[in-house]
């Protein structure tokens, strides 16, 4: 594996592994309906070519907003507009007009990248009387745009692939900033988190370390979280690292079947996608019956006693050896087969989530990050898995706990700062200390989180009662789909319910059972003692959940609090 200490920038990773790699070798494929397919040497030739054209619109340090959906386009442009000094500024392709407009005037890109003309037209109207603007890139030709108006890249670089050339002098240091990725706005407007060269760079030199027991020669990623999101933009450094084969998804409704396409090895996600994939696999468990029920009983009990450290009996290992062969890698074969691991980052793991999967032999490590430190801090290991913790600080991140309990992260993944906002920069960084607002503390080295700052609710009685917690508990019944508890300086806590499609004409009655069941897994306080239902999912599109699909809290508040109230 690379050493990553000696690169000086990501751009010096990504060429060094240029050399190693073949150059026909495939690394990069879109799995979409034109299924592209893109070699170690066009990959190569293209981002220095790219970065040819950037160079005549930008000087060092300018923002270039790029706006596509996961692709290999967007690895290419990312590197080029590092190349040609740039930075760049991801955002997501689910950004309403306004999000957009609020990131464009705040770092005023010099140059624009759209993947195609949809992408295009949700800005079209803000960059009007933008003089800062100086070019627009698309990578699908758009017939209603003049050619003069803007540039075809894909066109650019099917033609230019027969050319000798240079690798041009790399200035870049590892505290030079790399991109400024603007958080999802949970709490209001998104803040522009400047991460720098190094920053990444030493993130991957820990994501290169917990993968290693899994990486064989050309190691197959499937990415699907946007790229936008810190969390798959530092990932697609560490897939450089260690010289993969990167496979792109055509959507979260086509995961599981992109997943039998390429038979991925490793693989990134959120936790809403395992809280989906244990209610669909425990739901379907529910229905057997006879031995396979039996079977898928014992393997369930006994991979939990295992990922628990529970010493297991002579028949025991024996047994749990015979259903390794016959549920385990039944189960592994509906992802491909050759899954070795899923990485969950992004925000908390449900605890029984995570027991359930490691148990029926869907290996999921648990790992603790912000936007603001590159974005990871800690991450379980394989061979240690500690499903109630986010595991072991990587190695360079310096974690300690505050006298109040809050998590303080210190290093070179830590952020350069906020963008153009030096007033937040200094509410979190101080003394060089990342102040994350997340409240934990530490077991044998393990990071365990117990609550989040700013998503304390606080009991009349001055008791601190932690949201995320119960929402956990309520949507991990196969009745509810989606839950959020208001209460704070409230006699009782109130949960909004959104239920479950597939579970048709659920009475009221079945709920307020379901209900009475969660409770007994509740202390007194953080029982839940009203509800009320909703018919409309939350989503990205209805501006309720960020594009890695947390839920805007603040928002959903916002906009059902009279119903919250009447229940006072």
């Amino acid at each position: 594996m690379i050493n990553l200490k000696k690169f000086n920038n990501l751009l010096e990773l990504f060429f060094n592994q240029c050399e190693i790699q073949n150059d026909n070798d495939i690394f990069l494929t879109s799995l979409n309906d034109s299924k592209k397919e893109f070699s170690w040497k066009f990959t190569k030739i293209s981002v220095v070519k790219l970065s040819e054209e950037f160079k005549k619109y930008i000087q060092k340090g300018d923002r270039c907003l790029l706006i596509s959906e996961n692709r290999p386009e967007w690895l290419i442009t990312d590197l080029a507009i590092m190349l040609a000094n740039g930075i760049t500024v991801p955002a997501y392709t689910t950004y309403v007009e306004r999000d957009y407009e609020y990131i464009i005037n705040d770092c005023k890109p010099s140059i624009i990248i759209v993947s195609n003309y949809d992408q295009y037209k949700k800005i079209e109207n803000i960059i009007k009387n933008k003089p800062f603007i100086k070019k627009i890139f698309s990578f699908e030709l758009i017939d209603k745009l003049q050619k003069e108006k803007y540039f075809d890249i894909n066109s650019y670089l099917q033609k230019n692939q027969n050319v000798n050339f240079n690798i041009p002098d790399l200035e870049l240091s590892r505290k030079d900033p790399a991109c400024i990725i603007y958080t999802s706005g949970t709490q209001g407007n998104p803040k522009g988190v400047i991460l720098s060269h190094g920053g990444i760079l030493n993130n991957c030199e820990g994501g290169c370390e917990l993968i290693k027991p899994f990486i064989s020669k050309q190691s197959r990623f499937l990415t699907w979280l946007p790229l936008s999101h810190s969390y798959e933009h530092t990932v697609q450094f560490i897939q450089i690292g260690v010289g993969a084969k990167v496979y792109y998804a055509e959507s979260i409704e086509k995961l599981i079947k992109n997943m039998n396409d390429c038979s991925p090895e490793i693989m990134t996600a959120v936790p809403r996608f395992y809280q989906n994939l244990y209610q669909k696999i425990s739901s379907s468990f529910k229905k057997s019956k006879g031995l396979k029920k039996i079977l898928i009983d014992e393997t369930v009990k006994l991979g939990k006693k295992k990922i628990k450290k529970e010493k297991l009996n002579f028949f025991q290992n024996i047994l749990n050896s015979v259903l390794d062969r016959l549920v385990r890698s039944k189960i592994k074969k509906q992802f491909g087969g050759k899954l070795k691991t899923f990485v969950s980052g992004g925000g908390a793991l449900d605890r029984e989530v995570g027991y359930f999967l490691n148990s029926i032999g869907l290996p999921t490590l648990q790992g603790y990050g912000l936007t603001e430190t590159s974005p990871v801090v800690s991450c379980n290991p394989i061979h240690d898995i500690r499903v109630e913790t986010v595991g072991p600080p990587f190695k360079g991140n310096q974690v300690k706990i505050a006298e109040d309990g809050e998590i303080l992260v210190k290093g070179e993944n830590v952020m350069i700062g906020y963008w153009n906002n030096e007033e937040e920069t200094n509410k979190v960084l101080k003394d060089g200390w990342l102040y994350t607002g997340d409240i934990g503390i530490f077991k044998d080295n393990y990071l365990i989180i117990t609550d989040r700052k700013k998503d304390i609710l606080i009991t009349p009685g001055g008791d601190n009662i932690s949201p995320i917690k119960i929402e956990n508990e309520l949507v991990n019944s196969e009745l509810i789909d989606q839950a959020v508890v208001y209460g704070d300086n409230k006699p009782f806590l109130v949960a909004l319910l959104v239920l479950n499609n597939e579970k048709n004409l659920i009475k009221h009655e079945e709920i307020e059972k379901e209900i009475e069941k969660i409770n007994k897994n509740l202390t007194k306080i953080e029982k839940i003692k009203k509800f009320f239902i909703i018919k409309e999912k939350f989503s990205i599109e209805n501006g309720m959940l960020t594009p890695t699909l947390k839920l805007k809290r603040y928002k959903i508040i916002q906009k059902y609090k009279t119903e919250f109230e009447r229940n006072y």
